[in-house]
């Protein structure tokens, strides 16, 4: 949800935001992915089990390039359907043997001169990139590399067994700006070492560098990883699916003040890999609780600025199906602020009003 409540002068008697497409959390293009999970990472994670998260199992590159182009050739050209991104998720793809990226950018500039795609992206962690790689990836068509930075706290980092401080992190999504790429980050609360206070500096560092998008993934502890097994000694502890919606729907509402797209809340639903979580703020609609929560936050920031009491509340008709929360938990809330069901009305607009 892009945009934000706020006061319209010293004698408006009420607060406006424009909610935009973030409301639903939607990229602005169709997104192509191809996923190279474990390729080119230097380790494995300890919270890590991408195979699973994916639902892909490993292959060899270039039989995964020919499914993803064959596929790609088979979409309308972009001339008739709108923009395509074509993404390379998973893994470390700055950190491919050198033959086998340089397969992945020649794929992608075939799709690209054949109008399948308009745009590409990339995955990677903050130690692999180096200059020349990046010039690989710019002059093949790559515009957005996102950053698995997971947290900019040295002392959590090293607790995950990360292999970089945040001061390396920070110099990494300034490298990607200013080489000219869009810069998306990737967080992960609750990852050991990370407590909501960590988290929360993690963020405003992240917003404060004006990224592209933002990606939240609330750690989970997947069977067969070293954090499950820290997990069965008591030497890890995952947030709560309570503490995970307050703190992010606070953190998405400050996202939305920004203006910054937060596109991703949850890891996406696998059946392989919802088996083998252990532990962790695992929810089928954890996006929508968390976008509930933020809301909330946000008409409690404004009903404070309008400082009198709100009469009514106008909302996009996208919030109508989150805006309670779970069974209407959040009711009592919204009564709290003046806001019974009554006094909520939605509309069709992208712009939403507080009434006092």
């Amino acid at each position: 949800m892009s945009g934000y409540f706020h006061k319209k002068n010293a004698y408006s008697h009420a607060c406006s935001v424009n909610f935009g497409t973030g409301c639903r959390q939607k990229r602005a293009k169709s997104v192509v992915p191809v996923f190279l999970p474990f390729l080119g990472c230097p380790m494995h994670c300890v919270y890590c089990a991408q195979d699973r998260q994916t639902g892909t199992a490993p292959s060899p590159v270039p039989a995964i390039l020919a499914e993803a182009e064959k596929a790609l050739n088979a979409m309308p050209l972009c001339s008739e359907s709108g923009p395509r991104e074509l993404a390379f998720y998973g893994g470390t793809f700055t950190a491919l043997p050198v033959e086998e990226r340089r397969a992945c950018l020649a794929m992608l500039e075939r799709v690209r001169a054949a109008g399948r795609i308009t745009h590409a992206r990339c995955s990677t962690r903050p130690d692999a990139l180096a200059p020349a790689v990046l010039d690989e990836l710019r002059a093949a068509g790559v515009s957005l590399i996102e950053l698995g930075i997971q947290s900019f706290d040295s002392a959590a980092l090293s607790a995950s067994r990360r292999g970089y401080s945040g001061e390396a992190a920070l110099a990494a999504c300034r490298t990607v700006q200013d080489s000219g790429f869009e810069l998306g980050i990737q967080l992960l609360p609750g990852m050991p070492g990370c407590t909501p206070d960590v988290f929360l500096k993690d963020a405003e560092q992240a917003l404060a560098l004006r990224p592209s998008c933002l990606r939240f993934y609330p750690c989970l502890v997947p069977e067969g990883t070293v954090l499950a097994r820290w997990l069965a000694e008591g030497r890890y502890a995952p947030w709560s699916l309570e503490q995970t919606v307050a703190v992010l729907g606070r953190t998405l509402c400050r996202a939305w003040q920004e203006n910054i797209p937060v596109i991703r809340l949850s890891v996406a639903p696998e059946p392989a890999f919802d088996a083998a979580v252990l532990a962790g703020p695992r929810h089928p609609a954890l996006g929508a609780l968390i976008q509930a929560e933020a809301l909330l936050c946000a008409v409690q920031d404004a009903a404070d600025a309008l400082g009198r009491p709100p009469r009514s509340l106008v909302l996009p008709r996208s919030c109508q199906g989150f805006i309670y929360g779970e069974r209407g938990a959040l009711k009592p809330r919204w009564a709290a602020l003046g806001l019974t069901p009554e006094r909520i009305l939605f509309n069709d607009a992208e712009q939403a009003e507080l009434r006092g």
